[in-house]
């Protein structure tokens, strides 16, 4: 299952992974136990996330079951960029970079590992 999955992972698809995988770092640095901050990411991923679902087709039942992982990014996306904004403000981030090499280094490096194995599995022939 897995090993389709990856055959198949189409390279727009393999850089929202990176995007996460990016993300998880960043949060494992730089996470708060501060509730509104949580909340907010979340009112505005529901805000946004609809707004997106109703831009891209109906909001229906056989859509969310049949594209539910599509529709799921419609809504992570938003969550993702506003708690990562919110952990990050005032720490002198350059956009996704941090200003602490190794942070950048370890997500960097995550995301690498993740792409190779990905290339490894496509150019596998069973």
């Amino acid at each position: 299952m897995i090993k389709r999955y990856f055959q198949t992972l189409p390279i727009g698809i393999l850089a929202l992974w990176c995007y996460i995988i990016w993300y998880m770092v960043m949060v494992t640095y730089y996470f708060k136990a501060d509730f509104a901050l949580w909340r907010n990411s979340v009112g505005l991923s529901l805000i946004v996330g609809i707004a997106l679902v109703l831009a891209t087709g109906p909001i229906s039942l056989e859509r969310m079951h049949k594209n539910f992982w599509q529709v799921f990014r419609l809504f992570l996306c938003p969550f993702c960029v506003s708690s990562f904004s919110s952990l990050t403000q005032g720490k002198d981030f350059l956009l996704l970079i941090s200003p602490i090499f190794e942070e950048n280094l370890l997500a960097f490096s995550l995301c690498f590992f993740f792409c190779s194995i990905v290339y490894s599995v496509k150019k596998l022939v069973f």
